[in-house]
């Protein structure tokens, strides 16, 4: 009886609700078919398609042609009608029939869109065939692997292993100048100043080192040294791979810790100054003005502090995990972030002067700028992009085959990158070393480095010059030495 009444009821409510079934249904079918045409804002737009089918529930399959980041029908589920517009579940998308046209936002509440129905779909420009550069003059294993970024000082290059060790190498000949085993893994980039070295490693703590013998001098506890990190993996995406660099100012070192803690600590005597605690990790390096230090924090808000009393002066929500190291120039900060924007944020309010979209691709690249350009790279994207600082405007983007990690080198009228690649993965991507022009990004050269044996391989952080030499870390270990492209 009680499941004869169900029956009923269930019946009854289904055929109430088919005329609304119906309605949707041909709603689905009027936004059904292949749309192509542009999206985005008056700082950059690009080409895209959008293959919408319906999916039988009374919504629409979407399949995106996006050649920005090698989107070639990468499907991302289903979207629906709503209102009258076409939403998606988690795609940022608000798009209405208009005379004929497919219109509104998608893939950024500031990216506009006008698509065509039945029109060609966008393709990607082929990769220019360009001249190979030769390969590295030295090369030196030094165990473990290398997510670090070298960092040179009068022709030594220090690097940190995920093995222990902190490595001092003559970079004329790459021969090893000392070596000392701290015992816990170091991901971020060391900071040189006169004979200290200064490096964060997973223990934990903030060391430094003499540079004369890599002697320890002091460390200061920055967290407990019990914190996860999940290294890149094919189908887990933490990607947790960066320590933030130790920076200095005014005899002041400032480190953030995996407890959430930025330490202001006196860079002779190790003793703390001050400690400012945020939300989440603080994986990357902060950026410091006269007045303050900016920090950010894996929740993805950026703090403004005072650098003398470590108060917060303003505080920013990048919308996303924070990905790169900050960068103050002329009155803003640059920070970016896996939800695919570069933010460029009022030093002196905290408020957006602009923030430029990736398409969705992770920002892991923190920016450079010279000569009024900044320059910048990312991830799946694989491109190196050159953008006006005062609007945001993009000036150039250039494939470089692979996740463009570390921040573009730039020398004379030439930018140097290293890359890294994947696999399996769903983008193919390959690793190396690039060499673009500066005004137009033209990519003049490009060595490929082998296929490497774990996930993941190739350059991952940056490319730094000592004299005649450029010098790049692999991830699999090897520190290399490079003639200066001519």
């Amino acid at each position: 009886m009680l499941r004869s009444a169900t029956a009923s009821a269930v019946l009854a409510l289904t055929l109430a609700s088919a005329p609304f079934l119906v309605a949707q249904a041909q709603d689905a079918g009027s936004f059904a078919g292949y749309w192509s045409g542009e999206v985005g804002s008056e700082r950059e737009r690009v080409a895209i398609g959008v293959d919408l089918q319906e999916d039988g529930k009374g919504g629409l399959d979407v399949r995106l042609d996006l050649p920005v980041v090698h989107f070639d029908r990468m499907h991302v589920g289903a979207a629906h009608i709503e209102g009258g517009a076409l939403v998606h579940p988690t795609l940022p998308m608000a798009l209405r029939l208009e005379d004929g046209h497919l219109v509104g936002t998608l893939l950024g509440e500031d990216e506009h869109a006008r698509l065509q129905r039945g029109a060609p779909a966008p393709v990607a420009a082929p990769v220019e065939q360009v001249p190979a550069l030769p390969g590295p003059r030295w090369s030196t294993r030094l165990g473990g692997l290398v997510f670090a970024s070298p960092v040179v000082s009068e022709g030594i290059a220090y690097v940190g292993t995920t093995g222990g060790t902190l490595n001092a190498v003559d970079t004329s000949d790459g021969r090893i100048v000392w070596a000392v085993g701290l015992g816990f893994p170091m991901y971020g980039a060391a900071l040189v100043e006169g004979d200290a070295v200064y490096v964060v490693s997973d223990g934990g703590y903030l060391h430094r080192l003499d540079g004369k013998d890599g002697r320890e001098v002091w460390r200061h506890a920055l967290d407990d040294g019990r914190r996860p990190r999940v290294l890149p993996h094919p189908t887990v995406f933490d990607w947790d791979w960066e320590a933030p660099r130790p920076v200095l100012a005014d005899g002041v070192v400032y480190a953030g810790g995996a407890d959430g803690v930025l330490h202001a600590v006196d860079a002779v005597t190790g003793a703390p100054r001050w400690s400012f605690a945020g939300e989440g990790r603080i994986r990357h390096a902060v950026a410091v003005d006269p007045g303050s230090v900016y920090v950010a924090f894996e929740s993805g808000d950026v703090h403004a502090l005072d650098r003398a009393s470590g108060q917060e002066r303003w505080r920013y929500a990048l919308g996303g995990q924070a990905a790169a190291d900050l960068l103050v120039h002329d009155g803003k900060v640059y920070a970016s972030g896996r939800n695919a924007y570069l933010h460029a944020i009022d030093a002196a309010s905290g408020q957006r002067a602009w923030r430029q979209n990736f398409w969705t691709s992770w920002i892991d690249s923190a920016p450079v700028i010279s000569d009024g350009t900044l320059y910048i790279g990312s991830s799946d994207m694989r491109r190196v992009s050159a953008i006006d600082p005062a609007s945001g405007r993009v000036l150039w983007r250039t494939d470089v085959l692979g996740q463009t990690w570390g921040t573009p080198l730039v020398l004379g009228e030439r930018v140097v990158v290293g890359a890294a690649a994947a696999a399996p993965y769903f983008l193919r991507h390959e690793a190396g070393l690039a060499v673009l022009d500066r005004r137009s990004g033209a990519l003049l050269a490009r060595l490929a480095l082998p296929e490497g044996h774990g996930h993941q391989w190739g350059i991952a952080g940056n490319v730094s010059r000592s004299g005649d030499t450029l010098v790049a870390a692999d991830i699999e270990g090897r520190l290399m030495g490079f003639d200066l492209p001519e």
